[in-house]
């Protein structure tokens, strides 16, 4: 995408004559014009329509006309607890761009909340991408700093601003403080599920759990432990699209708002520059995405976003290029639900620049630019370790292979991926008989049906969930161990679904099944009783069942009816794309031309 020309500019204000406050002048071949020139330095009556509006707003010409024009697209809402705190981060945000020259612009656009979206906002992500996208479109806007967080928002608002090929910067939101109980420190969603799990068990009663829900989650902010929404925030500072060390600063910290406010001036050296998204959003930044959400043992959901994010670069990747990466970079963040530690340990340990001081040139791409340094080797010039337990050195790794691994097999033959790292060991090579659930309400209603027979050797099933059938692909891959068995202190059972798990959750979950069973997937063929095969060292997921019975049971499927007759639904039902591509929207995720808009 090249910039817009616009002939009408002349290097002058229609108005006056004058040129404008920072230099800048039409496509002369001295300065670059601004995109905003064209709704604000044409002779026409659109122009003039849009100084006078701006008057309206309140804005003198001074403080605008000429000037780099930044959206703040914020994700800030009452009902997302992660994001409580952008609202004040979004002026901080503005008063960097304020300094540096520039002129920011705040967007509110839709809030994801992974604690109270339904029936998820994987769902929604997409939807999120588009109206980023748009906006920066459809505006008079020369920049972006995208301010997000929560799971999805990370990938949407990369997304679309990647479509749109603005220069931009992302704002993490940063997680919350450590949870407390009882002289324990607690991981929000990582000992949600623990306690959880010890309540159906009987081990603690109601008080212990409404303390538990004052203590879990104590500040704003995103979830502490390395979940998807860390693991997202510090790919897109892997990246190179985030200032350097934004991905663990706590929500709540001073040096949170100094980071807001050095992005707002770093958006508008961006814009001076021309350094637009392209230019950092390469091959080589997206291989280092994957081994640095490898070496954090990172969330299975960071597989999907990538290739959704890489497809919106005009890069392909592939579950291959992930279990490749994650054959030779170990994990070396010690941080929950795979290790001990949370992401204010993390930060204060050195954070992102630190970890990945330690892949350094092995594992890394050290000559490509970044939106805060030439080149990522600048930018980890000096980046320090404090704490070696927090982030382990090339020779002390947590484990010796990345977190995550990609399984295939005639279970599923278009991939599938597992979190090894946070399973019980016993249980990554494993065959047993599944336990067969169409629906996660049934999986609710009947999991402690004594006549079910599970036992600790059962292979769970759950198929209905995937990006079609959830829809949206829900966070129930964590599929729930039966009472009778909790009881008997058993904690990791082999789990398989076509649906996702919250990157804080943890076991011997396999996920994202492709095909789904939705549309025909081998999953949809299991039946109760058939062994199932897991063998994580041999990346194989098998369904011992013969080619023949499968042929017949195949003959025998019909699809479920389509859930939505109408509205945004429909919509994604007709072009949402399968796990293994990123669960993009196909006409999003295709290559082509979109014009400029016409401001005259």
């Amino acid at each position: 995408m090249t910039g817009p020309e616009n002939p009408a500019l002349d290097g002058t204000y229609a108005h006056g004559g004058a040129p404008a406050p920072d230099g800048t002048r039409a496509p002369d071949g001295t300065t670059p014009a601004l995109r905003s020139d064209q709704w604000y330095r044409t002779d026409g009556l659109r122009s003039f329509s849009h100084r006078a509006r701006t008057r309206q707003l309140g804005y003198l010409p001074e403080e605008h006309l000429g000037k780099p024009v930044i959206a703040v697209l914020n994700t800030w809402s009452d009902i997302n607890p992660c994001h409580q705190h952008l609202r004040e981060r979004a002026e901080a945000v503005k008063r960097g761009v304020w300094q540096a020259g520039g002129f920011p612009l705040e967007f509110p656009v839709a809030t994801l909340s992974e604690t109270f979206q339904k029936p998820t906002p994987m769902l929604y992500r997409n939807l999120l991408a588009m109206e980023t996208e748009e906006l920066l479109r459809s505006y008079p806007v020369d920049g972006a700093v995208l301010m997000g967080g929560c799971d999805k928002t990370t990938p949407a608002l990369l997304m679309g601003a990647a479509s749109v090929d603005l220069p931009a910067v992302f704002v993490p939101a940063g997680p919350m403080l450590r949870g407390h109980w009882r002289g324990e420190t607690l991981g929000s969603g990582t000992d949600m599920w623990r306690y959880w799990d010890d309540k159906r068990a009987g081990l603690i009663g109601e008080r212990e759990l409404s303390e538990l829900e004052c203590g879990l989650a104590r500040s704003p902010g995103t979830c502490m432990t390395m979940g998807t929404a860390s693991t997202m925030t510090s790919v897109a500072e892997a990246l190179g699209v985030t200032v350097p060390g934004a991905a663990s600063l706590p929500a709540v910290d001073s040096g949170h708002a100094r980071m807001a406010a050095a992005s707002g001036i770093r958006a508008v050296g961006l814009v001076r520059e021309e350094a637009r998204l392209s230019r950092f959003l390469t091959r080589e930044a997206y291989e280092d995405a994957i081994a640095t959400v490898c070496a954090l043992g990172g969330s299975t959901n960071a597989v999907i976003h990538l290739i959704a994010m890489a497809g919106r670069s005009g890069v392909t990747l592939t579950l291959d290029d992930f279990d490749a990466v994650a054959r030779r970079v170990p994990v070396l963040a010690n941080l929950r639900p795979g290790g001990a530690h949370l992401m204010e340990d993390f930060h204060y340990a050195g954070g992102l620049p630190g970890l990945l001081g330690r892949l350094g040139e092995k594992h890394l791409h050290l000559d490509r630019p970044t939106v805060a340094h030439a080149t990522l080797r600048e930018q980890l010039d000096g980046a320090l370790v404090h704490d070696d337990d927090v982030i382990r050195g090339l020779d002390d790794p947590l484990a010796p292979e990345g977190g995550i691994a990609v399984l295939r097999g005639n279970l599923a033959p278009d991939g599938a991926v597992i979190k090894h790292i946070a399973a019980e060991p016993r249980l990554l090579r494993h065959t047993g008989p599944a336990v067969v659930f169409d629906d996660y309400r049934a999986l609710q209603a009947t999991i402690n049906d004594p006549s079910l027979g599970i036992t600790a050797d059962s292979v769970l099933v759950l198929r209905g969930s995937g990006p079609l059938g959830g829809p949206g692909m829900p966070e129930y891959g964590m599929l729930p161990i039966p009472d009778h068995l909790l009881k008997e202190g058993v904690r990791d059972m082999v789990r398989l679904s076509d649906s996702r798990m919250s990157g804080t959750s943890y076991g011997a979950c396999v996920l994202h099944i492709a095909p789904e069973s939705h549309v025909g997937g081998p999953l949809a063929l299991v039946r109760t009783g058939d062994l199932i095969t897991l063998d994580v060292a041999a990346r194989r997921l098998s369904l011992d069942v013969d080619d023949a019975e499968l042929a017949r049971r195949r003959a025998a499927w019909t699809p479920p009816p389509e859930r939505y007759g109408r509205g945004y639904g429909a919509l994604y039902q007709e072009h949402i794309t399968q796990a293994d591509t990123g669960c993009d929207f196909g006409f999003l995720a295709r290559k082509g031309e979109v014009p400029e808009p016409y401001a005259g």
